[in-house]
């Protein structure tokens, strides 16, 4: 019998390849971050694609092993009145990286090149402004010794298609169904417009765009996380052995006893 096949024709990742191959390049996450601490850098990862395109999956896959004191996520709800009155980048600013550190944008401020664009929360001067000075900010952040590393998750039309198919149908995937991601369906080419006209203008030497094909969820994930690994260049450093102490008896006392009486969750379990 034939194996199975994705879209692409390529045999389908079972899942205990994928979750071994997986658990291993979170590993060298941990020893990255290990690195990142001891040499004090600073990097900045974005992640922006087409509705329905992964990046939650993708950014889970990354840091449900490390620490969230190294990798921070950012997923930043729509500017308040205050914000709307700031500079543009300046909301996101305030959450950049400060020395060991690793901030994952879940969408930034490539909203004003995508979803403001196209749905017409910006006019076309912000947006032509915007793609005019992003690439020079971005060489003022990287100047400033921060590393940036673009991703953008390309989804195809039909497979964006089974996942909000899959949403509507599903009540524990409705919650992600925004007010904006049933429109963008209608909108697919002005997306794409968008898009093209995105990395026309900011895929710069400095900071470029890293395209993800992310059909397949498995593949995508496993891709990202050995191409960011081949981003940054880092060494395993060694790790003082921990030996667990002893339990000490002084005051010892039956601390079971003293919480009779006391409300337990029920064990329906």
């Amino acid at each position: 019998m034939a194996n199975k096949t994705d879209n692409d024709g390529k045999p389908k990742l079972k899942r205990k390849q994928y979750t071994k191959e997986l658990q291993r390049l979170q590993a060298e996450l941990c020893a990255l971050q290990d690195w990142i601490k001891a040499k004090g850098l600073r990097i900045i990862i974005v992640f922006e694609g087409r509705d329905g395109a992964g990046k939650g999956g993708t950014i889970k896959a990354i840091t449900e092993r490390v620490s969230p004191r190294v990798f921070r996520v950012v997923a930043l709800p729509a500017p308040s009145d205050r914000e709307k009155s700031q500079m543009y980048v300046q909301r996101y600013m305030e959450h950049f990286p400060a020395a060991g550190e690793i901030v994952i944008f879940d969408r930034s401020w490539y909203n004003r090149a995508g979803v403001e664009y196209v749905m017409g929360f910006c006019n076309k001067e912000e947006h032509r402004r915007f793609l005019e000075l992003c690439p020079l900010a971005e060489k003022f952040i990287v100047d400033g010794g921060i590393q940036i590393i673009k991703y953008w998750l390309e989804v195809s039309n039909k497979e964006q298609e089974r996942r909000f198919e899959a949403r509507i149908t599903d009540p524990m995937r409705q919650w992600k169904l925004s007010p904006v991601d049933l429109p963008s369906r209608s909108a697919w080419y002005d997306y794409s417009h968008a898009r093209d006209m995105m990395l026309k203008a900011t895929d710069t030497q400095h900071a470029p765009w890293h395209i993800l094909r992310s059909d397949d969820k498995k593949r995508a994930r496993l891709n990202c996380i050995s191409h960011l690994l081949s981003l940054v260049p880092y060494k395993k450093l060694p790790r003082e052995k921990v030996k667990l102490p002893k339990r000490s008896k002084k005051g010892a006392y039956n601390d079971q006893a003293s919480l009779e009486g006391r409300n337990f969750v029920p064990e329906k379990y």
